[in-house]
């Protein structure tokens, strides 16, 4: 039985249809920091030219406020609706994106991109719970999985298209085309997506009801440990997005061509989320979860063993790292839907307060975990290297000791 059961019956848009639809939704989020990868070079150099490793903060500062922006949107949808915060949210971002527009310095381009962050929040989190409301468990996982197939091809083609804008007209303008892709996205919801949580089901917006939620939420040992577990797989994730093409630059001398090999990255990696799809049904959330936090320790310590030593040569450092990349981004995909769900399993009734603090504190501390490592690159990838390896190999244990929902 779904959970559209447990509420209400809620006409559902056909299948294709409604994952190309929660697909735009999500990569919201995603074209939001991958096109303006190719911008940091040019950002570094025009407002914080001393200290060009600082450019990473308009990275983390719109990932931290998305953090906080979901502290206050699974609530807020369990109270008004998810249609509401997903308009709401988008209308937000885009006023973020048109001060980061016009932002003179670096601080204020960070204030804005924390407010972009906020307002992504409505989207990201009331989207989830809205698939809640009408799938759960192993269904619902596979929906997320059909999901990132689609959304894998925003973060392909995100650089890409910063690069062109940049080329074209400046990097400013790379924040006008954020304003126009939410407005499309938003337009084909409103015009196209029925509410899923009728009035009737929703919890009023007070301060007893949700630490009463709250506190149910994270007195769940099993909730509590899945979200240390997403705080260790979205520090990987956004570390690497932080990173990467700094090292692209610095470590190899590619920076022009890094859209093309990011564009490659992220469609070779997007298959996990095709492989998850195909296979979670069978091994389950928990098994993938934690056969892909083992690999990935391994391998990049193996990895990081290698580059510190100078055991590759030359030639073969580059290819080594790009498949060490692929790895860590094929991971996110094997993780972060699977320990969503995981997390969403046994709070059905919570579904838009869970979904709420689980994102919100997995993202707030991953920033916490992501900027020291991504501050701390010199010129290599070993600290980005070491960065990944010491979150993988934390998440292994919480995996294996995850308890069993009763």
């Amino acid at each position: 039985m779904t959970a559209a059961a447990d509420i209400a019956p809620v006409r559902r848009l056909p299948l294709p249809e409604f994952v190309a639809l929660l697909a735009m939704m999500f990569a919201l989020t995603a074209f939001s920091i991958d096109a303006m990868l190719p911008a940091m070079p040019e950002i570094a150099a025009e407002l914080t030219p001393g200290a060009p490793n600082r450019a990473q903060l308009i990275v983390t500062s719109f990932v931290f406020g998305m953090g906080l922006g979901t502290f206050v949107t699974g609530p807020l949808s369990d109270a008004f609706g998810r249609r509401a915060v997903i308009i709401g949210g988008a209308m937000l971002f885009c006023l973020g994106a048109l001060l980061a527009w016009a932002a003179p310095t670096l601080e204020l381009m960070v204030a804005a991109r924390i407010l972009q962050g906020l307002g992504v929040a409505g989207p990201r989190v009331a989207a989830m719970a809205l698939v809640r409301d009408l799938y759960s468990g192993r269904q619902m996982a596979r929906l997320v999985s059909f999901v990132m197939m689609v959304f894998v091809l925003v973060p392909a083609v995100a650089p890409l298209i910063g690069s062109y804008i940049i080329a074209g007209v400046g990097w400013r303008a790379i924040f006008v085309a954020f304003v126009v892709f939410a407005m499309l996205s938003m337009a084909w919801f409103a015009l196209r997506q029925a509410e899923t949580l009728p009035p009737a089901a929703r919890r009023p917006f007070r301060p007893g009801p949700l630490v009463a939620a709250a506190r149910e939420v994270l007195s769940n040992r099993l909730v509590t440990m899945v979200i240390l577990a997403l705080t260790l797989a979205f520090g990987c994730l956004f570390t690497t997005l932080a990173s990467t093409q700094q090292v692209f630059d610095q470590s190899f001398g590619h920076a022009e061509s890094f859209p093309r090999w990011f564009a490659l990255i992220a469609l070779v990696s997007g298959t996990a989320s095709l492989l998850n799809a195909k296979v979670v049904m069978r091994f389950g959330m928990r098994f993938m979860v934690t056969a892909t936090f083992a690999f990935q320790a391994v391998n990049s310590g193996v990895m990081f063993i290698l580059f510190a030593m100078g055991w590759l040569p030359e030639a073969a450092a580059f290819w080594a790292y790009l498949y060490w990349t692929v790895t860590v981004f094929f991971m996110a995909g094997l993780t972060i839907g699977n320990l969503n769900a995981l997390a969403l399993e046994p709070m059905g009734h919570v579904a838009g307060t869970a979904a709420s603090i689980v994102a919100a504190l997995a993202t707030v501390l991953s920033v916490a975990v992501a900027t020291p490592i991504g501050l701390a690159f010199d010129g290599t990838p070993l600290p980005l290297m070491a960065g990944v390896f010491g979150c993988s190999a934390l998440a292994l244990p919480l995996m294996l000791r995850l308890p069993r929902p009763h």
